[in-house]
Order: structure tokens, then C-alpha cells, then sequence
């Protein structure tokens, strides 16, 4: 992907906006200086002007400059912004990524009242560290630019293309489900404190453990279940501990919690 002509807006620098640039400049694919980053208090981004990004609180000014421009404010923001910049916008050259939870494209072209493509994404804040998982959708987007954005956030972890109505559901799965994962990471340290371990060995050990599972999956190709079964044995401490667990219903309270999640993702947005 020749990304030299490329420039990006992303509107919102909080946490998924200075992720991405981050991340995107970390591939290597990418020069700050192509990057654009708009936010209200300029104090909060001194460092990355230091570093060479471009930075300004004028929305219309980033646009103008961007040919790819990133949503990245909260779904309760997001029609104010749409009404600032609408002026500027310009079909035969900006491609829209929206990282809005629970917005729809056709939200974003009915209020800005142009046929403008957009494509949904959302990635989550292992984006920083090029280890997102990264689901995007779209319903007007050319296969080019919908490839285009794929390889973008190819560069910062991987991405998989699923259907729009299935964004809500990605949300709850992937970016609120990296907090789900941290604290069940966060409870194991909390064991291994209560066993003898001091905290920054617990907290140590138990994430590198989470990654190294993570990894049996990923590069085995195999399921959860495969896996357990090779370090349960009969009357042993694992199955024991497994059994505690579920009967105080560790997979259920998972579950119930990112369908929570999802039902609240849906209804973030109001199209007023």
C-alpha cells in the first residue's frame, strides 16, 4: 500500500484517536507530519506536535486538509461534528471512517446530506501497540476504498470486514471486551497476591500467561476447550479450580456482560 500521498484527519484525539496515530506511525506507513489530530484543549496533544504531528482544534481546517478523515468522537458528539464540518466535506475526495459506536452509515450521509462514503470501524486500544482487532462495514463504500481502509488497519493489528449489523455486536466483543479480558487478568494477579506472589510478579505472571493462552488459540488454530483439556487431568488442580469458578459463574457473568454491553452499544447514538 503506497500511503505517501495519503493524508489523515482524525477528528476526536482521545484515547481510540491518539491510539490510532500512534499506531499508524509505529507500522511505519506512516509520517506524523500526515497526520492531522483535532481536539479542543491543544494542551492534552503538546506532545505529539512535538513529535511531528499536526494538531489544531479547527475541525473544517482538518478536513480540508485530510483526503481520509477518521470520526473518532463519542456517538453523543458525533452530530455536532457532522454539522461543523459538512461544508467541507466533499464526496470526489473524502473517504469517512467512523469509529462511532452504534452509528450507521446511513446516519452519517442523511445528516450531512451527501453521498459521501463512509465505512465503519472499530478497532480497540491495542491499536497503540499494532494488536487491535479490527471489525469495519460499510454499505456505499467501493470495494477499492473499503480495501483501503482494511489495509489500514491491517497496519495496527488485524481487521476483518462483517456485516454493518453486526458493528454493535463487534463492539461489545472486541473494544469493550479488552477491559473484560484485563480485569480477568487483573483477578487472577489478585489470586496469585493471596497464594505468596508479590503484586508485580502476580500481575507479571498472569499476563504473560493471558498472552501465551491467547497465543495456543492463534497460532494452533484451536479451540478453547482442545487446549483445556491438555492441562486438565483426573483429580487434579485445574479442574478443580475450573469447577470453582463456573460454579460461582465466571462464564456466565462473561456472557451477560458483553451482551450488556452490546444492548448499551446500540443506544449510545441518538438521531435527533
Amino acid at each position: 500500500m503506497n500511503t505517501k500521498n495519503e493524508s489523515i484527519a482524525i477528528l476526536g484525539g482521545g484515547n481510540i484517536g491518539l491510539s490510532l496515530a500512534k499506531g499508524l506511525v509505529k507500522s511505519g506507513k506512516y509520517e506524523p507530519g500526515q497526520i492531522i489530530i483535532t481536539r479542543r484543549n491543544l494542551r492534552a496533544l503538546a506532545d505529539l506536535a512535538e513529535a511531528g504531528y499536526q494538531v489544531t482544534e479547527d475541525n473544517v481546517k482538518a478536513v480540508q486538509f485530510a483526503n481520509i478523515v477518521v470520526l473518532a468522537v463519542l456517538p453523543q458528539q458525533l452530530n455536532i461534528l457532522l454539522d461543523n464540518i459538512k461544508e467541507a466535506v466533499a464526496p470526489e475526495k473524502h473517504l469517512l471512517i467512523s469509529v462511532a459506536s452504534g452509528v450507521n452509515v446511513s446516519d452519517i450521509t442523511n445528516r450531512l446530506g451527501k453521498t459521501v462514503e463512509v465505512v465503519r470501524a472499530m478497532p480497540n486500544t491495542a491499536i497503540a501497540i499494532q494488536e487491535s482487532m479490527t471489525c469495519i462495514a460499510s454499505q456505499n463504500a467501493s470495494s477499492d476504498n473499503i480495501t483501503k481502509v482494511k489495509e489500514l488497519f491491517d497496519t495496527v493489528g488485524e481487521t476483518i470486514e462483517i456485516h454493518e449489523e453486526l458493528m454493535t455486536s463487534a463492539t461489545a466483543l472486541c473494544a469493550c471486551g479488552i477491559a473484560f479480558f484485563l480485569r480477568a487478568i487483573r483477578a487472577a494477579s489478585q489470586g496469585g497476591i493471596e497464594i505468596g506472589f508479590h503484586a508485580a510478579e502476580a500481575l507479571h505472571m498472569a499476563a504473560q500467561t493471558a498472552k501465551g493462552a491467547a497465543a495456543l488459540l492463534l497460532i494452533n488454530n484451536s479451540h478453547p476447550e482442545n487446549e483445556i483439556d491438555k492441562v486438565t487431568s483426573p483429580k487434579g488442580c485445574t479442574i478443580a479450580g475450573l469447577n470453582e469458578m463456573e460454579h460461582s459463574g465466571f462464564s456466565s457473568a462473561l456472557i451477560k456482560g458483553i451482551r450488556q454491553s452490546s444492548v448499551k452499544a446500540g443506544n449510545l447514538y441518538v438521531n435527533d
